[in-house]
């Protein structure tokens, strides 16, 4: 049985103020919540801040990348052994928004699973088409792809205990959501990829759906057979919207 997994992803978002408000509310209306494994991914600058506020509580804390590279002359980046000091148990890899707007390519990315995985931190490998890939009907060929780039250079082994989340680039910030049944459907391929190389890793494997989950959509989305639980944008920055979605997890 695969316990679901509520991701909030801040993105670039927070002050010092807003993170301790938002904090206080995520701890008092997730105490005694079970049933479900939540993270909050803040910004590289509040980590250690988010991190101390997150002692006492069942919620994880993750963050949103990391370098591939373990140390030296890389001006403005974090190392996977920076994050682990500061207790960080999940790293979001290969988010479309580092893949479209830093440029970072699937070869980069599978160096940055490789780096997580290595720490013995859980990476969290986005997965994901855009718009007009899947106008193009080249939805299943682009991740396929995405998800064979760490098959084929790190070996199923390499998903073992990981978690991977399918973010259709056209619903990320846009109010779009995927059916239900679109999204289970990509999701069900991706199990099966994995399952082709080991059927059991596959059936363990978490996997996540990142597009525009909100409060109104998430009890319908997580009861798909295949969706682990979300990968959650802009509702994670409001305590009632994240704590309905993370209950919403521990029913089905």
């Amino acid at each position: 049985m695969r316990q679901p997994l509520v991701a909030g992803n801040w993105k670039m978002n927070g002050s010092q103020s807003s993170i301790a408000e938002l904090m206080d509310g995520l701890k008092a209306g997730l105490s005694g919540v079970s049933g479900v494994d939540v993270a909050v991914c803040p910004s590289a600058v509040y980590l250690d801040r988010v991190g101390s506020m997150l002692n006492g509580s069942s919620i994880n804390l993750g963050a949103q990348t990391v370098s591939e590279y373990e140390s030296g002359a890389y001006t403005g980046e974090n190392s996977v052994a920076m994050l682990k000091e500061l207790d960080c148990r999940y790293v979001i890899v290969g988010h479309s928004e580092r893949r479209s707007l830093f440029g970072e390519t699937d070869a980069q990315v599978v160096a940055k699973y490789q780096a997580v995985r290595d720490a013995g931190l859980t990476p969290i490998l986005c997965v994901g088409e855009t718009l007009e890939e899947r106008e193009q009907g080249r939805a299943q060929e682009v991740i396929a792809s995405q998800v064979g780039a760490v098959l084929d250079a790190l070996g199923a082994d390499a998903l073992n205990e990981a978690v991977v989340a399918y973010e259709p680039v056209w619903a990320i910030g846009t109010g779009k959501t995927a059916t239900p049944d679109q999204a289970q459907e990509v999701h069900a391929q991706i199990r099966a990829q994995v399952a082709q190389s080991d059927a059991v890793i596959a059936e363990q494997l978490l996997i996540l759906y990142g597009g525009s989950v909100n409060a109104g959509n998430a009890e319908t989305l997580f009861s798909m057979a295949d969706i682990d639980g979300g990968l959650v944008g802009g509702a994670s920055l409001k305590v009632e919207d994240f704590v309905t979605i993370c209950r919403a997890a521990t029913n089905q």
